[in-house]
């Protein structure tokens, strides 16, 4: 029971995190949103990681983990912001669902992974996914249109070459040391994004819905949500903490309904169902058979 609560608490936590961003990135800024949202939660990891000092892997893998802080907290968390300054927080939630097919993408193109038929499926799902929530407005992947769709999509492509990266080179680092270094990383490139952008407004400290937002957004959505995603990959399995990826979107549509007023549209709803489809197809693991039938790929 307990873990079924941590899985819905997450959901509502993520869920609620794209309506924060909304909130906070006109006063903020796109890099001051990831800046901050990465002091803030790495405030809140820090002590547990001091804590658990003494198991941290040695030597640290310092190269790979800020590759994996760029391209899973410091470049997409921009990216998405940009893209909610464009689209409203469902759609961009909506998108975010396309990470576990970008995921399987990225692992074919770069790592060597091999796909499945019922994969490859999952993937042309998903994206049909995304052109049913454009209306089949191709147009909006190019040029100036491009910030919104294009950029959600690019903020998947980072989060599954993260994912797959740490798969291959942080095995044994553990999900505390990486998150927490993540956020170390991500507030670095927001501080640096900071300097060749706008500043954040000094005024807005003094709103109580931004200063809701930042705690609920640095502090829940990007501390205290992976200590539940690490709690629940630690007491259950990866997949079970991962298919949290099904119930953010649903989440997050219902807070910005609520909270910011957006539109649950038909192609909204159909484009979520398809991506769905696509991501049970591109992650869903075979029946087992017998050891005498199981083909590994070698090379």
């Amino acid at each position: 029971m307990k873990l079924y609560a941590a899985l819905i608490g997450l959901s509502l936590i993520w869920g609620l995190s794209f309506v924060f961003i909304k909130l906070m990135v006109e006063p903020a800024g796109v890099w001051g949103t990831v800046f901050l949202r990465c002091l803030a939660g790495v405030m809140i990891l820090l002590p547990f990681l001091w804590m658990k000092r003494k198991s941290i892997v040695r030597p640290i893998p310092w190269k790979s983990l800020i590759i994996v802080g760029i391209f899973n907290a410091g470049l997409p968390w921009g990216l998405i912001s940009l893209s909610e300054t464009e689209i409203n927080s469902s759609t961009a939630a909506v998108l975010n669902a396309l990470t576990p097919i970008c995921t399987g993408l990225i692992g074919y193109l770069v790592f060597a992974v091999s796909l499945k038929g019922r994969q490859w499926l999952g993937i042309i799902l998903g994206f049909i996914g995304i052109m049913i929530l454009m209306d089949f407005n191709v147009a909006q992947l190019a040029g100036e249109n491009f910030i919104g769709v294009g950029t959600m999509v690019l903020a998947t492509i980072c989060y599954g070459f993260a994912s797959q990266y740490t798969k291959k080179n942080l095995r044994e680092a553990g999900v505390l040391l990486i998150t927490a270094f993540s956020l170390l990383v991500g507030g670095v490139v927001g501080g640096i994004g900071m300097m060749f952008t706008e500043p954040i407004e000094a005024a807005a400290f003094l709103e109580p819905s931004f200063l809701i937002s930042l705690i609920g957004l640095g502090c829940f959505g990007s501390g205290i949500a992976h200590l539940l995603f690490y709690y629940m990959t630690t007491k259950r399995s990866a997949e079970f903490a991962t298919s949290v990826t099904y119930l953010i979107p649903v989440t997050a549509m219902v807070w910005g309904h609520l909270l910011l007023g957006d539109a649950i549209t038909k192609n909204l709803i159909i484009g979520l169902l398809i991506i769905f489809l696509g991501v049970y197809l591109a992650t869903r693991k075979p029946k087992r058979q017998p050891d005498s039938l199981l083909h590994q790929r070698t090379g």
